[in-house]
């Protein structure tokens, strides 16, 4: 019995893992908020009563306070700030991964950053796979 219940748990450990792994989109600035808002209440208010939302402050008082905080807000807390940070790193490099792409779609969208972008958007079918992986993980699809 113990040693069915060890090999059940592993699976769903290998589920649970192999499902946040495959997730390739990235976390909204809003639902970012939403999220750690859910996770981390208790802790907020706990550690980070009155400080400013700007700025990463509640981040940064939330690491501060690593030690003391829920694990459920420090994994929370780690898996948003990923999410974010590849969701910025996506959107300073559509340009650069998208450049032919743009140059054989776009080529008549006037210019503008913008204007490339959602000209690329709504190009789903086709644009190469880097750069429609890169729009959406931009959030921008």
């Amino acid at each position: 019995m113990q040693k069915r219940s060890r090999i059940f748990s592993c699976a769903l450990l290998t589920t649970l893992v192999a499902a946040s792994v495959v997730r390739a989109e990235t976390i909204s600035f809003a639902d970012a908020v939403s999220t750690l808002a859910q996770a981390c209440s208790t802790d907020i208010k706990k550690h980070c009563k009155g400080v400013n939302l700007a700025n990463n402050s509640i981040q940064q008082c939330l690491q501060q306070h690593q030690a003391e905080v829920s694990p459920t807000c420090t994994t929370t807390l780690g898996e948003v700030t990923n999410s974010i940070q590849q969701r910025l790193e996506a959107q300073a490099s559509v340009t650069k991964i998208c450049r032919e792409d743009a140059a054989r779609v776009c080529h008549d969208v006037a210019l503008g950053e913008a204007n490339l972008v959602n000209c690329l958007a709504r190009a789903t079918e086709v644009v190469g796979k880097k750069c429609s992986q890169v729009i959406t993980d931009a959030g921008w699809r």
